[in-house]
């Protein structure tokens, strides 16, 4: 498949899928207003990095959007990287004071995450959290009941309100937070992060316009293309049954979009071709984990956030995970393998490689890959001690993070010691850059 021809089939897959509930492409952000206008007329709109330039005319543009359609909004701050809960808080505080009736999140994948939360804490009051989730008296008023698989789906079912609409404006090819069902929101006391996983915050409306993504600096480009090869490669691994053969389109796709992309926009930042690529490629990261789930990487990276932006994490752990798990992706290494063989990143001929052996030659190419990028490809290197391989293996201990666990190609089940068994030695393969070491 041709470049252009992929291009033209990821536009077709994301319209199949989002129908007329999401406008992307070139100079499409003046729709926000017609998408407000479904849900409400007053509006909290939050922006990430309010008052940095970089913002300002897509701001002015969806300003204008919201005013043409006699929507009445005041403005607030968005979020700070991976969604600190007091900024969930902050942004619910404005949310409930202006008395809105929507939330257009301007912003990247921390701003929408916490536009998600700050809905929900919008939507349902604490007595309600007590009496359906069984929250205790000090946690009813907070996100932390929230955090695990489907309970905002309990809540609606229970009081029969759906949540607050977020119109998710996206402005960062990166996470796929304006397409999916996850909040991903950050204690940052203990540095870590948890996760909301319900298709009932799925924003009902998104916008995203490529060409915003042009001024993006080259370090943030790079963590999202990575963050969203992560979510494709990590679904794919574990796709089994029915939906096996679209994750494998999808992730097919997305894969050879984001790693075409990179290559394009590291010769040249301002490259529309490049840049479309990436924000096509990105959006179907999103639509892969709509599908699928991701796993271990992704489940160690919430623990990194002190030392790494988090596609930075994912794509340095996922070579490690992709060799514990070679024996049972075989399909799945020969199709990723391809990509990267054809983009000069395995040099080898891989068609006699199976088994372990062939884990290690698509792995080994995901390490070229970074390091092309730039990347750091060891934990070690990207400054992680062994207090971070701790913290990592008590998080996946942790009941609400369990899913990750789930979508591994061979879940892990920590009651029978597979954390300590199984991770342990990838996240010290990981950390010493030694794939001998892992299972």
């Amino acid at each position: 498949m041709t470049m252009k021809e992929a291009i033209d089939r990821a536009r077709k897959v994301l319209k199949d899928w989002k129908g007329d509930s999401y406008t992307f492409g070139e100079d499409v952000l003046e729709v926000t207003g017609n998408y407000v206008r479904r849900y409400g007329g007053k509006v909290t709109l939050a922006v990430t990095e309010l008052g940095q330039a970089w913002i300002e005319q897509p701001l002015e543009r969806v300003k204008a959007s919201l005013k043409a359609k006699g929507v009445i909004f005041e403005t607030v701050n968005g979020a700070r990287p991976n969604a600190p809960r007091e900024d969930v808080y902050r942004i619910s505080l404005q949310v409930a004071r202006f008395k809105s009736e929507v939330i257009v999140a301007l912003g990247g994948g921390s701003t929408i995450d916490a536009a998600k939360a700050a809905a929900v804490l919008n939507t349902y009051s604490p007595e309600e959290v007590r009496t359906i989730l069984g929250a205790g008296i000090g946690d009813a008023d907070s996100i932390e009941p929230y955090f695990g698989s489907d309970t905002v789906t309990r809540m609606k079912e229970k009081t029969g309100r759906e949540v607050m609409p977020v119109v998710a404006v996206q402005t960062a090819a990166s996470s796929g937070a304006h397409l999916t069902k996850y909040s991903n929101i950050t204690d940052p006391v203990n540095g870590q992060k948890k996760l909301i996983v319900d298709e009932a915050i799925v924003p009902p409306a998104a916008v995203f316009d490529y060409k915003i993504t042009i001024d993006s600096p080259i370090s943030l480009t790079l963590d999202g293309a990575l963050d969203g090869i992560a979510h494709a490669w990590e679904t794919f691994m574990g796709a089994k049954g029915s939906s096996y053969e679209k994750v494998k389109e999808v992730a097919q796709l997305c894969i050879q979009l984001l790693v075409y992309g990179l290559q394009r926009v590291k010769k040249d930042a301002k490259d529309l071709e490049g840049r479309t690529a990436l924000g096509l490629g990105t959006d179907l990261g999103g639509y892969s984990i709509m599908i699928g789930g991701t796993s271990g990487p992704h489940l160690g990276s919430f623990s990194l956030i002190d030392i790494l932006t988090h596609g930075r994490a994912c794509a340095l752990l996922n070579p490690y995970y992709t060799v514990l798990f070679a024996p049972v992706i075989q399909e799945q290494l020969r199709v990723v393998g391809a990509i990267f063989k054809e983009a000069g990143y395995i040099k080898g001929e891989m068609r006699n490689l199976s088994g372990r052996d062939l884990g290690l030659a698509v792995a080994r190419g995901m390490i070229a890959f970074a390091k092309d990028m730039n990347f750091p490809t060891t934990l070690k290197e990207a400054g992680a001690t062994r207090a971070h391989i701790e913290r990592m293996l008590t998080a996946a201990k942790n009941p609400q993070l369990k899913t990750k666990l789930q979508n591994m190609p061979t879940p892990m089940d920590p009651e029978k010691g597979d954390v300590d068994r199984l991770m342990r030695p990838v996240l010290e393969a990981a950390f010493t850059g030694n794939l001998s070491l892992i299972p």
